[in-house]
Formats: C-alpha cells, sequence, structure tokens
C-alpha cells in the first residue's frame, strides 16, 4: 500500500485520529476500513439528542468530531480508506529512541527508519535501558513499532518525521 501523497492526515484532529486509528486496527474488520463506515459507526455511538457528549472506550464522542468525519467523506469520498487519514507519530518511547540518534554528534545523516530499526537490533534499546532513558519494560515494543512504521512508509522516510513532542 502506498500512502496518499499528500499528508491529509494532518488535517485530522488527534481526538478523530485516535478513533480511526482504532476501527483501522480492529482484529475483527474483515474488510479495509473506510470513512464511511467509521462515520456510520460514529454516529451509531451518538446519543439522539445529542445534549451530552458519551463516552465511548476512550474518546469523547460528540457531533464535532461528526462534522469533522462529514467534511472528510465530502472531500475525499465515502470509500477514501480511514487508514490514510489516521496521523502517524511514534510512541514516546520510539521518539526518545530517535531523539537520541538525531542528537548524535558523530552521525552525518539524518536518521531514516531503516537506520532506527537497525539501531534497535543491534542493542541500542538495552543500552538506553541502561542509561535510564527508558524503562526496563517500555523497550519491549519497539522493534515491532517501527517495523509497522518500515513497513507503511518504507525504510528511507527520514524518522524525525515520526516524532511526537507532548
Amino acid at each position: 500500500m502506498i500512502p496518499n501523497p499528500i499528508d491529509i492526515a494532518t488535517r485530522v484532529s488527534p481526538r478523530l485520529s485516535a478513533l480511526l486509528s482504532a476501527r483501522v486496527n480492529d482484529p475483527d474488520a474483515d474488510q479495509p476500513i473506510t470513512l464511511y463506515a467509521v462515520r456510520r459507526f460514529l454516529a451509531d455511538l451518538l446519543p439522539a439528542d445529542f445534549k451530552e457528549a458519551e463516552r465511548i472506550h476512550h474518546f469523547d464522542v460528540d457531533i464535532s468530531m461528526l462534522d469533522e468525519l462529514d467534511s472528510l467523506v465530502e472531500e475525499f469520498g465515502e470509500d477514501a480508506l480511514a487508514v490514510d487519514f489516521v496521523q502517524a507519530s511514534a510512541s514516546e518511547q520510539l521518539s526518545r529512541v530517535i531523539e537520541f540518534i538525531v542528537n548524535d554528534e558523530n552521525r552525518e545523516n539524518p536518521p531514516t527508519l531503516d537506520a532506527i530499526r537497525e539501531a534497535i537490533v543491534n542493542g541500542l534499546s538495552a543500552r538506553l535501558v541502561g542509561e535510564g532513558v527508558l524503562e526496563e519494560d517500555e523497550d519491549d515494543t519497539l522493534l515491532s513499532e517501527i517495523d509497522a512504521l518500515v513497513e507503511y512508509f518504507g525504510g528511507d522516510t527520514p524518522a524525525e518525521e515520526f516524532l511526537r513532542y507532548e
């Protein structure tokens, strides 16, 4: 799958992106999730009178998310894949790893996702645990997370694009 050349995910609110991500990553989904499918799901969650936003899972669902989704459907169509609208960023732990490599004074070029993966495979996460940059259990999922980013965005993609600052 080739990502959309326009970074449309940057136009999506973090709340809607989280909802889209949850729907896209639903293990029970038997086909790719479209914007229309998420819109239908979201509309079913909203109370009929819209007086009080319902708390579903860990999402604050309200009418503004439905309006935002309607705008995306209008602009990109009902059949647009929801995955293209999910904001991609590294977890806090992976962001620390990327930042560590970005700040390496011995590095000549900005690191790619492949470079980050290689560093993790070669023990960087264990080293960062030893230095206190990562907690002992925080390095458990780094390899699967970087593999997923490489698979979707390609290994030559600059890693800095995925840094999450909170």
